[in-house]
């Protein structure tokens, strides 16, 4: 009964959650606002409120974000296709081109191959591009599925501003 009754609290805090996010204007919250969002939510969470029209507006306010994260001093020289699947609900593409000291983000696969592709779920990518999650560990704990250049996996939080929370 009692396993019960925390599932039932954790789906009314969920939906708590999700209904005060679902009044959020992402675009006024900062990088930071956002990361102390992140940290104090669940897996569970994360998965309950990762749905729907909800999911899609987070997505695109974090790949949005990117261009404006990216840091071209620290980029300089490098020239790469990132793949990010994000799986969940469905499966979520987007790519982020870093060239010529700029970053650009399209959603959906291009069609140049990837110099590196990373997959995981909405929760280790949230924790990941919130500063909340160790790239290192998530890889080694398989969290986070990385293919490609390792080299370019293990310095890209080099290249964009990621919140230290």
């Amino acid at each position: 009964m009692q396993g019960r009754q925390s599932s039932d609290e954790e789906s009314a805090v969920a939906q708590d959650v999700r209904s005060l996010l679902a009044e959020l204007d992402f675009a006024s919250v900062t990088p930071e606002e956002f990361a102390r969002i992140v940290k104090g939510l669940s897996t569970k969470e994360i998965a309950a409120l990762a749905r729907g029209e909800l999911r899609d507006r987070v997505l695109g306010e974090v790949f949005g974000r990117m261009g404006r994260q990216f840091r071209p001093d620290a980029a300089a020289g490098v020239r790469a296709v990132i793949r990010w699947r994000i799986t969940g609900e469905r499966e979520a593409v987007w790519e982020t081109v870093l060239a010529d000291g700029e970053c650009t983000v399209r959603e959906g696969a291009g069609t140049d191959a990837p110099r590196l592709a990373m997959t995981m779920g909405d929760a280790e990518f949230l924790r990941l591009v919130s500063g909340n999650g160790n790239p290192v560990t998530m890889v080694f704990t398989r969290k986070i599925k990385v293919s490609g250049d390792l080299g370019l996996a293990a310095n890209m939080s080099r290249y964009f501003d990621i919140p230290k929370v």
